[in-house]
């Protein structure tokens, strides 16, 4: 199972990553986000609250940072029973960015759990919509 969105914004890598990277800034700009607890730092485990599913954090780890360019957050249950891997992509075009964010769910529990997670591609969508709006502000 998978989610994707993307979106062209009119300015630098280094001014949308400062946005994805910034964890205390989330709720500002994007209204499908609560809060997300901790540093968005290299190997660091934080915590996000979605307002899918505002009673729950979903802890993940920051697992690639390639600053200015991808980003990825793992998370899911022990074993790899239920895993998801959201990657951010930030790639130079023109005067501007080329946003991706892609989420990948996988494992053996997959099939169960999936029936009781809502539709993530409304909030991807914006998502994607918010951090351009925020980048180019």
């Amino acid at each position: 199972m998978e989610y994707s969105a993307a979106a062209t914004i009119n300015a630098s890598p280094a001014a949308v990553w400062a946005l994805l990277t910034n964890a205390a800034d989330y709720p500002e700009w994007n209204p499908t986000v609560v809060r997300v607890e901790g540093d968005i730092a290299l190997g660091q485990k934080i915590k996000v609250v979605a307002t899918v599913s505002p009673e729950r954090a979903f802890p993940v780890k920051v697992a690639e940072l390639v600053p200015n360019q991808r980003m990825v957050w793992q998370g899911g249950m022990p074993l790899g029973l239920f895993k998801g891997v959201r990657t951010f992509t930030l790639t130079p075009s023109g005067e501007g960015t080329q946003f991706s964010m892609r989420e990948v769910f996988s494992g053996p529990m997959l099939g169960l759990i999936k029936r009781s997670m809502p539709n993530l591609q409304p909030s991807f969508d914006e998502f994607a919509r918010s951090l351009k709006l925020r980048a180019e502000g």
